[in-house]
């Protein structure tokens, strides 16, 4: 089955890439067409590109996948989501002063735009956050048809490095030669594929614990208030791991088998077996040395992420609720943990039902839930379509066919055409020689005509000429004579 109207895009992580194609129903739900995965820890770091060409390879080849499972269709442009160390939120405000007037959409519609002309130093605007409303320094989340003298929006930019797009956009697109559709801000995307209005409203958390970063993501009365994003991601507790003496992958199975948030003492005892580096031999770890190293890494990001919650307020906010996601959130006991440290209500991401058509289980799924959002956030048709092989074949057969079924036609029309030019030649021959003949005939008759009259007698004329004609010969004669 091939199809014609779908988005693509690709999200970029610390440890993988994943690359999905979906298609939105009249509701605006997703179905999951197709995705694949690249390991892309040579190529990304901390959640920004760091070598474009081997980036760039990763993702034609995810690309040549996906195209694999489209039966007959291209991916002619993807969205791709941007994240990374440099991400952060700028407050910038808007106001217009109205007097005693009445607030309309066209204002709104002004602010707005004044907002999207501002360009911060050495900082690119990425993304432009719905402002919170002011009326004479009174919130409100409707303005339109409300009276006040003076308006103030309050906007929340998304802003990074301004190498940030330019590495996913200018050089990625000259490396892959494929359209970039647009990018778009993952943590954004993933909060609204998770978070309800009402959690939004009520005030809510989004922590996204990442590979190489862990983005915060926190919403306060309906708005955003503040976009972080930490240095600091799962990879670290691996590698702290790996200074047991156990190589990286090895690491990474004991963090998610055994590593534990919570240090637990009652399993100091406690031994684990582990591949050595040398990749021949197992050996011995203490339970306690491995969870030691695990809470302290853990211990660190958590207090990151509360002196975020900090800056934007929400710490001491009654009802505020956190949630986590991605997969260093699978870390055993990491709810409790941030719980304890918050004292607030902490539950694990789920997608929104009514966001999702077909294809939930993927969707839940920690190593595919970017790139969802960044899906649901496309609305350009990624699809260029091309005939398949078999359909091709088909086409050129049916094609053979109608030749085939005209061919003897058109070959009785040439041999009647054909007979008809010689029997027109034949008779033009006939016609030619009838007419010489006839012209022989008269000019036999004529011969014959004059033949008879020659030898027919003498008449008077002729005769008298013939004797005038003697008579001079006779008289030349005697002349000579005389002489």
């Amino acid at each position: 089955m091939a199809y014609t109207d779908f988005i693509a895009a690709i999200d970029l992580g610390s440890s993988h890439m994943v690359g999905m194609v979906g298609a939105k129903g009249p509701s605006g739900a997703l179905s999951i067409i197709a995705y694949e995965v690249e390991n892309s820890e040579t190529c990304i770091r901390r959640g920004c590109v760091y070598n474009i060409k081997d980036a760039a390879g990763k993702i034609v080849r995810l690309i040549r996948k996906l195209e694999n499972k489209l039966g007959g269709s291209r991916i002619g442009k993807v969205y791709i989501g941007v994240g990374g160390q440099s991400l952060r939120t700028i407050s910038h405000a808007v106001s217009r002063v109205i007097g005693d007037g009445t607030v309309t959409e066209e204002i709104l519609q002004e602010l707005d735009k004044e907002c999207r002309q501002y360009h911060p130093d050495m900082l690119d605007v990425l993304e432009v956050a719905p402002p919170a409303y002011f009326l004479d320094n009174q919130p409100e989340a409707h303005p339109v048809g409300m009276g006040c003298s003076r308006i103030d929006a309050r906007y929340k930019l998304i802003v990074g490095r301004p190498s940030l797009r330019h590495a996913v956009t200018t050089n990625m697109t000259e490396q892959i030669k494929l359209d970039v559709a647009g990018t778009i801000v993952s943590p954004l995307a993933l909060a609204d594929l998770i978070l309800t209005e009402q959690e939004k409203d009520k005030g809510c958390a989004l922590v996204d614990f990442g590979a190489g970063v862990t983005s915060v993501t926190i919403y306060k009365d309906g708005s955003l208030a503040g976009l972080y994003v930490i240095p600091l991601g799962s990879q670290l507790i691996t590698r702290d791991l790996m200074s047991l003496g156990i190589p990286e992958k090895e690491a990474e199975r004991v963090k998610r088998t055994y590593g534990n948030a919570i240090w637990e003492k009652d399993n100091e005892q406690q031994v684990v077996s582990v591949d050595l580096a040398d990749g021949q031999h197992a050996g011995e770890v203490k339970l306690s040395d491995i969870n030691m190293i695990v809470e302290a890494r853990s211990r660190e990001i958590i207090e990151n992420i509360y002196a975020r919650l900090e800056d934007a307020g929400v710490v001491k906010t009654p009802g505020y609720s956190v949630v986590i996601a991605g997969n260093g959130a699978a870390l055993k006991n990491m709810r409790e943990a941030l719980s304890e440290r918050f004292r607030m209500d902490v539950r694990y991401a789920s997608v929104r039902k009514d966001l999702i058509a077909d294809g939930e289980m993927i969707a839940n799924n920690p190593e595919y839930t970017t790139a969802v959002a960044l899906l649901l956030k496309g609305r350009e048709n990624c699809a260029v379509y091309t005939a398949s092989e078999p359909e091709k074949k088909k086409e050129e057969t049916t094609v053979a066919q109608k030749s085939a079924t005209t061919e003897p036609e058109k070959t009785v029309s040439s041999l009647d055409s054909s007979s008809k030019q010689e029997e027109e030649a034949e008779s033009e021959e006939k016609q030619v020689a009838a007419s010489a003949t006839t012209t022989k005939n008269r000019n036999t008759g004529t011969k014959k005509e004059e033949e008879k009259k020659k030898s027919k007698g003498w008449g008077f004329g002729d005769l008298f000429k013939n004797a005038v004609d003697k008579m001079g010969d006779g008289i030349g004669k005697a002349l000579d004579d005389a002489q």
